[in-house]
């Protein structure tokens, strides 16, 4: 108290006058360089989710600086108040430690831009599409319509599978037929069934023997859409199948066991 006392007993207003105008200066200031900051930002190739906490954090920053002029033009001893800050921003990063180490993953994410909004990816085993990319959790939406938050010190330390950045996704299906079947016969019924308008121009459909197993021949099916058309082309595929083998004569065979008994 006897300090803050002699601080304003020794204010002059040829203190105040300069403060006051080094206040209005640098906040001026501040805000044309907060102004250029966002245009570079928004020129740059940084994911745009980045760039309202980087505009943030430089907006605070040149603030900071202003104000330590302020106090310093006001004859403020500024050593110790730095070591008070020092002090107490190491105190309050131990509190939040959890939080910074999940706004660090964020500034790696939006970085190196794995992903962006709308696309859908695996993330820890969990499949959806992105609905945003914030300082501390990614939220993704599930097929399912459920809404999953990561925290983002474990999506940056997970492996991410993004389905959508290549523009194109292949479809992979497995059937099983009868050995009676002859094999280029199930083979012409797959391409068919296989067979839509949402397959990409250009790519073929891929459908060979893919194992023999104990009592059926397993076949692969292989066909490319976009991402966006994965599902419509898979569940169609695979009703597709049925009525393509009924229409070629081919049984759609299941495991089973024949027991031959001798009566000697």
């Amino acid at each position: 108290m006897e300090a803050i006392k002699n601080f304003f007993a020794t204010l002059t207003l040829s203190k105040i006058l300069p403060a006051v105008l080094i206040l209005l200066v640098g906040l001026i200031a501040a805000k044309i360089l907060s102004k250029l900051f966002i245009e570079m930002l928004e020129r740059s190739k940084l994911n745009k989710s980045l760039h309202k906490m980087l505009s943030t954090v430089f907006g605070i920053l040149l603030n900071g600086i202003v104000i330590l002029i302020v106090l310093s033009t006001l004859g403020i001893d500024l050593t110790s108040l730095i070591a008070m800050l020092s002090v107490l921003s190491l105190a309050i990063s131990l509190a939040v430690q959890g939080t910074l180490s999940n706004v660090a993953g964020g500034v790696q994410v939006l970085s190196a831009h794995p992903f962006q909004v709308g696309d859908f990816v695996e993330v820890s085993g969990q499949s959806g599409t992105v609905l945003e990319t914030g300082l501390v959790y990614t939220t993704i939406l599930t097929p399912d319509n459920k809404r999953v938050y990561f925290p983002n010190s474990d999506v940056a330390a997970s492996t991410i599978v993004n389905y959508s950045v290549e523009g194109k996704r292949r479809v992979d299906l497995t059937f099983s037929a009868s050995y009676d079947a002859p094999a280029d016969k199930v083979l012409a019924a797959l391409r068919e069934a296989a067979k839509c308008d949402q397959l990409l121009p250009g790519e073929e459909i891929f459908a060979a023997v893919n194992h023999y197993g104990e009592s059926v021949i397993e076949y692969a099916l292989r066909s490319w859409c976009k991402p966006d058309d994965y599902w419509d082309v898979y569940f169609g595929t695979i009703e597709r199948v049925r009525k393509s083998f009924e229409k070629a004569g081919v049984e759609m065979s299941y495991p089973h066991l024949n027991v031959h008994i001798d009566n000697k």
